[in-house]
Formats: C-alpha cells, sequence, structure tokens
C-alpha cells in the first residue's frame, strides 16, 4: 500500500498535495530523538494537532459536568453549605477535586487554557496557508489524469486551442477558479470549506475568550420586591450578590424600578389546573438618577434591559400585611411579610420578627417572633390539609403561633429572614396550656395571653423576585456561536475539488479531450459534476465520428467468394 500511495503522489505532484490547510499528524517513528528544541517542537506539533483540540473540547465539556450537577459556591453558598451537611461522606473527597468551585478550580482553567492555545496554535499557520492558497493558481494537470478518481475522454474535431477556450468559459462560469497552464486548464472550488473550518476554530476561540471575560466582570444578583417598593442599583440594595473577580462597583448601571403590580392569573379546571396564563411584573424605571420615568412589564424571559444589566423575573409570592400591638394597645409593627413559596400552588412559610418597640403589658421591652404559614386558597374546616388548592387568592388563610423573648438579632451573626430562632424565647399558651396557634382570614385578630397584645391579619400584598445581571461578554459568545455553526456547516457539506481539462491533438490529427476531478475525500458529486461539465464542453466540442473501418480485402481471381471469407475467419 505504502508503494502505490508513493507512486500516486509522485505522479499526481502538486496537483496531489492536500486539498486544506490542516497540519499533516506527525507518526511515532517521526518523535524527535534528542534535543530539548526537537522535543519542545514535537510537543508543540502534538498540542496544536487537530486531535489534541477536540480531546481537550471534550474534556472541558467533561468537566462541566460537575459544574452543572453540584452546587457551586459562586452561585449558591447556601446551597452549598446544606450539601455539605447532607453529604458528609463525600464531601472531603469533593472539596480536595474542587467541585465546588469547578469553574475557577486549578484543573478546569488548565484544561480552559491549552484549549486556547491550542486552537490559536491551530489557526494561525493555517491561515497564513489558506491566505497563501486563495493568492495562488490551481496547480498544473498531472502527467496521468487517469489516475484521478474522476475520469472521462472523448476525441473531436474540434481544435485543442478552440477546447481549452470553451472549457475555461464553462469552468468560469460555474465559479471555478481557473486559468491555461499549458496543454490543459486547471481549476480548483470549494475554498469556502476551509474558510468555514477557519471560521469555526475562531469562533471557538471567540466564545472562549467571552466565557472568560464574562465569569471575570459578570455581576449577578438577587432582589425580592413587595408591591410598591423598589430597587435602586446599588450594592447595598441586593439580598445578595456576586461578581467577578475583575469587577468594579463603579460599573453598576445607574437605574432603578419600582414594582407598581403583579399580574398572575392561572388556569382554573383540567389537567392544567394552576398551570399560569399571566405571570409578569409592571414596572416603572429610570436610567441616572434623573433620568425619565418609563413603564415596563417584566415577564418571563422577557427582561427589562438598562445598559446591558438585564433585570429578570424569576419567581412570585404573598406577602401577608399584619400589625401588631403592644400590650398598651399601641401599634409598634405593621408591614407586609415576603413568605417563600414551599410548591406550585403557593402554600408559603416564613416568620414574622417584632425586634424593636414592642412592650409587655408591664411595660418591660421584648421581642416576639411569630411562624407564619400561608395558603392562598384554604381547602377549608375538617378537609384535614393546610396546603393550598389552588396558586390565585380565593380563600387566603394564614396560620400563626407565637413567641415571645429574645430573637437572637443583637448577636451580630447573620440570621436567616425567613426562619426563627426560638432557642432564647418562649412559646405563647392558651387558656388550656396548649401552644397558642390560630387561622385568620384578612381582617381578624390573634391575642396574645396575659394581656400581651395582639397581632392581625390585614391583607396581602404579592412580591415578584428578580435577578438583576451584567455579563459583558454575552453578544461575543452569542455571535461566536452562530458563527460556529455557520462554519461547521461550511466545512461539512462544502467539498473542495480540482478539474483538469487536457486537449491534444493525436496522431491521426483528431482531438484527445481528457476530463479528471479530485476531491478532498471520496464523494459521489464529483463524479456527478465532472460529468455535468463534459457534458457542457460536449455541445462545443462534440465527439469525432469513428474512422472508416478498413476496406475487405479483394478476392483473387477465380476463387469464389464464400471461401475468401472462411479464409478471413480462420
Amino acid at each position: 500500500m505504502s508503494n502505490t500511495n508513493t507512486t500516486d503522489e509522485r505522479d499526481l505532484g502538486r496537483a496531489g498535495e492536500q486539498l486544506s490547510t490542516a497540519p499533516r499528524e506527525e507518526s511515532a517513528t517521526s518523535v524527535p530523538a534528542m534535543g530539548v528544541i526537537g522535543w519542545a517542537r514535537w510537543f508543540w506539533r502534538q498540542l496544536t494537532s487537530m486531535r489534541v483540540a477536540l480531546i481537550l473540547l471534550f474534556l472541558l465539556s467533561l468537566g462541566a459536568i460537575p459544574g452543572s450537577l453540584i452546587p457551586q459556591n459562586s452561585v449558591d453558598e447556601l446551597k452549598v453549605q446544606t450539601f455539605k451537611e447532607t453529604h458528609t461522606t463525600v464531601t472531603p473527597i469533593y472539596e480536595k477535586l474542587q467541585f465546588f468551585d469547578v469553574y475557577s478550580s486549578v484543573w478546569f482553567s488548565a484544561i480552559y487554557i491549552l484549549l486556547f492555545i491550542s486552537l490559536i496554535g491551530c489557526i494561525v499557520p493555517r491561515t497564513g496557508q489558506f491566505v497563501g492558497q486563495l493568492r495562488g493558481r490551481p496547480p498544473g494537470a498531472p502527467k496521468k489524469l487517469t489516475r484521478l478518481p474522476a475520469y472521462t475522454t472523448w476525441r473531436t474535431d474540434a481544435g485543442p486551442d478552440q477546447v481549452r477556450e470553451a472549457a475555461l468559459n464553462i469552468l468560469r462560469r460555474r465559479r471555478f477558479r481557473s486559468h491555461t497552464v499549458g496543454d490543459a486548464v486547471s481549476a480548483e472550488k470549494g475554498y469556502l470549506r476551509e474558510t468555514g473550518n477557519l471560521l469555526f476554530h475562531i469562533a471557538l476561540i471567540v466564545m472562549l475568550v467571552a466565557f472568560a471575560g464574562g465569569q471575570l466582570f459578570k455581576s449577578e444578583g438577587g432582589k425580592l420586591v413587595v408591591e410598591g417598593d423598589g430597587f435602586a442599583n446599588t450594592i447595598t440594595q441586593y439580598d445578595d450578590f456576586k461578581s467577578g473577580s475583575l469587577f468594579d462597583n463603579d460599573d453598576l448601571a445607574p437605574f432603578s424600578f419600582d414594582l407598581q403590580d403583579f399580574v398572575g392569573t392561572y388556569e382554573r379546571g383540567g389537567p392544567q389546573r394552576g398551570t399560569p396564563r399571566t405571570y409578569e411584573a409592571r414596572v416603572t424605571y429610570s436610567e441616572g438618577a434623573d433620568g425619565e420615568t418609563k413603564k415596563k412589564v417584566i415577564e418571563v424571559n422577557k427582561p427589562l434591559d438598562v445598559d446591558g444589566t438585564k433585570v429578570y423575573l424569576n419567581a412570585h409570592g404573598y406577602a401577608p400585611v399584619v400589625s401588631v400591638k403592644d400590650g398598651r394597645g399601641k401599634e409598634v409593627y405593621r408591614t407586609a411579610v415576603p413568605l417563600l413559596p414551599i410548591d406550585n400552588n403557593v402554600t408559603s412559610t416564613g416568620a414574622i420578627k417584632v425586634m424593636d418597640g414592642y412592650k409587655d403589658k408591664n411595660g418591660k421591652k421584648s421581642q416576639l417572633g411569630f411562624q407564619a404559614f400561608f395558603v392562598p386558597t384554604f381547602a377549608g374546616d375538617g378537609q384535614g390539609t393546610m396546603f393550598s388548592q389552588y396558586p390565585g387568592l380565593d380563600y387566603p388563610v394564614l396560620a400563626l403561633n407565637g413567641y415571645h423573648g429574645s430573637l437572637g438579632v443583637d448577636s451580630g451573626l447573620p440570621q436567616n429572614v425567613y426562619q426563627l430562632d426560638t432557642s432564647k424565647m418562649k412559646e405563647f399558651k392558651d387558656s388550656n396550656g396548649d401552644q397558642l396557634k390560630k387561622r385568620l382570614r384578612p381582617g381578624e385578630t390573634m391575642k396574645l395571653p396575659d394581656g400581651a397584645g395582639s397581632i392581625t391579619f390585614e391583607s396581602v400584598e404579592e412580591w415578584a423576585s428578580f435577578q438583576i445581571s451584567r455579563q459583558p461578554a454575552s453578544g461575543w459568545a452569542l455571535t461566536g456561536a452562530i458563527a460556529a455553526i455557520a462554519g461547521l456547516a461550511g466545512s461539512l457539506f462544502i467539498q473542495r475539488r480540482r478539474v483538469w481539462v487536457r486537449a491534444v491533438r493525436g496522431t491521426d490529427g483528431v482531438t484527445v479531450v481528457e476530463m479528471a476531478g479530485l476531491g478532498r475525500s471520496e464523494s459521489a458529486k464529483l463524479p456527478e459534476e465532472l460529468g455535468d461539465l463534459a457534458a457542457a464542453l460536449h455541445t462545443v466540442a462534440p465527439t469525432a465520428p469513428d474512422p472508416d473501418p478498413d476496406p475487405a480485402p479483394e478476392t483473387e481471381p477465380g476463387q469464389p467468394a464464400e471461401e475468401s471469407a472462411e479464409g478471413a475467419e480462420k
């Protein structure tokens, strides 16, 4: 096989050179035997080979799997902490492997950087070679066109110059780069294949740079806003905030918005009962300190976009409005308390904390805490469940049980606003000595024992949770993704091929036409295309008629014709 390939390359000459700019793969026998420079050159060629680039790309995709399945510190530290408490066995292993910080880990960064270097080292020389090919001309025809995979020939009465001129015109009309070399016309087509190949690799680099830039300069945070309240884009306004290592607080876009109303409607019946039909937050916003106030409806996947910062609608819930009076009848607390949903029907839980201003009937300062359980649609007494039956506010009920004492907020340690720390508190008891608890409808009041005051369920407001994020390189990433798809399509579906048309005068004075084609890879389309070109050229240079057959030999005088024919057969 090797001898045959060598012979083919020698016969085809420059016509048989690679129809791409891909670097030649080196076998193990070509590894340099000595020298630091030789080993460095061999390592560089391996790193910049397409095979290694694909392996690194696969490893990068493989490395992203734990980043998707395991909670990440860069996304939600609370989930990471919960995971560690739940999975005590694997947590030490995951910490050593940096699985809780995959995208900033040493091993992921190494793969990322190596892939980046590999792509650049592969693209730069190939781009130079391709530019050189574009500036050059298709190579001349090999000596033996019959060795090419697609070949045809015929004889014609048209002159060689006339055939070559006609072939040149036909090939150029079909967008072949063509010219005459000696006794043949050389043509080439399909340069967009290599263009697509290079575009694909350049697009990958753009995506890698965009991803790195997005991670370094990004900012992302969440904010829960009750109807009537607002948000200003400053660090102190966020409920939680994450940013890249190169992010500067001054990069926050100056804007603010107010949540005027949240509108949610849900399917009433059928198998899709409770499915949202309308889910939108109606806000007014302004850019800068003195910007004009504008209106906007934020929906799922339809964010508010202000100077490159996008405000997404994430979630929705209810905030019961409660008022608390102390032992002397003075109102010391009135606010809408957001509660967190725990199911699709917006059954919600949370805590109500009265930290300041409360005094018992004796005038002694204290703190109150209430565990709250809210359902927008109560099933009814005796139905055996407190869970909501529907996400809309059809029959709102708030269940409370109370405590008094110290909430623990003065210790300086952070607390979850939705959880109540009862370690330093005492629960209120009813007249029977049981825990004081009651279900309230809007407008109803629960009296606290021993003249400790009361709590009233006033009404229900709604809240919406927003994600405010800035990804400075998201546009580049999208452009790179589109370009990568376009380049990949071009490299897969466009075939680069060469065609030669040779026309020479035969010994009998009749022109012999030879046509042959060579593609980068075997394809059924190459013979078909060559057949179409041959048919077009055949209309200008049709097949010459066969020469007259040799006349039959004359019979000798006195010899019968039948014997003469019989002798000819013998």
